[in-house]
């Protein structure tokens, strides 16, 4: 049954919510439906509950997570599932890393409003970000790396490597399991110093048909050569099996 302010009960996530943090979520997800700058293609705060938030926390499955002090999420677009995990774990702080302007102005702008502290916004490519150390870039600075809908395995994880210190986490949401993709990612993995460890099936929290969830760990150091230039990653991707034509 939902609340008065239309989002469905708690017993609709994967994770039980204080009353503050339902209400920031809340903010951010009314914020998202006024939003007139095209940020996501699901703003109804019903569906979005459930296509955004109950699906961000269906990563919480993995108890790395309840540990983690530094968390990056590549590609975040509207904020998902960023914004809603740093809600759920206020102790690690949570970059948000996007290249596309309009976006991380409305995430800065939701963080702020919601009150999300322990949120920064990135006006980044990942593979800039990655390229140096901090404080001016993300280079081997976090234990658990995120991404929802950013690309395919080996491209994500490529962009994840760079990021991630030594024994840190890649979480990926996928849709359907993919043989193309994992065996692209396995052909893969000792070029980008990762190695699949699990896919867990999240199917009642989803916010797309048949989710998934695929866990990467970081291996060992950098591979040398990563990151490589901004886009390299998708066009051409490790692992990719060459046409015979």
């Amino acid at each position: 049954m939902s609340d008065a302010a239309g989002a469905p009960g708690p017993e609709s996530l994967p994770v039980e919510l204080d009353a503050e943090a339902r209400g920031a979520l809340e903010q951010v997800l009314g914020l998202l439906r006024s939003e007139l700058a095209s940020v996501s293609s699901v703003t109804d705060p019903q569906r979005a509950w459930q296509v955004h938030v109950a699906d961000s926390l269906s990563g919480l499955e993995l108890t790395e997570f309840a540990a983690a002090t530094a968390i990056a999420d590549v590609g975040s677009g509207s904020g998902f599932p960023g914004l809603a995990l740093a809600v759920a774990l206020p102790a690690a702080r949570v970059d948000l890393i996007e290249s596309v302007a309009r976006k991380c102005d409305f995430m800065r702008r939701a963080a702020a409003e919601a009150g999300i502290a322990n949120v920064r916004v990135v006006n980044e490519r990942a593979e800039t970000w990655a390229a140096s150390p901090p404080p001016a870039g993300g280079r081997e600075a976090y234990e658990i790396v995120t991404a929802r809908a950013v690309g395919r395995l080996s491209t994500v994880a490529e962009l994840a490597s760079p990021l991630l210190s030594e024994g840190g986490v890649l979480v990926a949401w996928k849709g359907r399991r993919s043989a193309d993709e994992e065996a692209e990612l396995e052909a893969a993995a000792e070029r980008l110093g990762m190695q699949p460890r699990e896919v867990l099936a999240v199917g009642p929290y989803a916010g797309s048909r048949h989710r998934h969830l695929h866990v990467i760990e970081k291996a060992g150091p950098t591979p040398e050569g990563l990151p490589r230039r901004p886009g390299l990653a998708k066009k051409r991707p490790f692992g990719k099996r060459r046409s015979a034509g």
